[in-house]
């Protein structure tokens, strides 16, 4: 069955890296876009990057954009995050999700990681 496992989370300073990994199995990973959202501590689920089967194109949110990368490797099958510049608002559980079709399109996610927290404290 579809399982895909966050790492890389933990403890970070403001204004420090990180960079999350996501490895899927149980699908054919290349065929497949892939999302990273986060839920900060008391609200709700928002996006934070997508990027297509192939790894051609990315999309992100406003508020991510210019600090953090989505990318992947699909012969590895492992979808990856790198958080630059972060800060306090950025403390939140981040999950790694399958996309249904090759190309980025928002709609329901039917499968999702467990999770890995990200805490940004000095």
């Amino acid at each position: 069955q579809v399982q895909l496992v966050e790492s890389g989370g933990g403890l970070v300073q403001p204004g420090g890296s990180l960079r999350l990994s996501c490895e899927g199995s149980g699908f054919d990973f290349s065929s497949y876009s892939m999302y990273w959202y986060r839920q900060p501590p008391g609200k709700e689920r928002e996006l934070v990057a997508a990027i297509t089967s192939g790894g051609g194109l990315t999309d992100y949110a406003d508020s991510m954009k210019g600090r953090f990368t989505i990318s992947r490797n699909n012969p590895r099958n492992t979808l990856y995050l790198e958080m630059n510049s972060l800060e306090s608002e950025d403390t939140a559980m981040y999950y790694c999700a399958k996309g249904e079709r090759p190309g980025i399109v928002y709609s329901s996610i039917k499968y999702w990681g467990k999770g890995t927290l990200v805490t940004v404290s000095s």
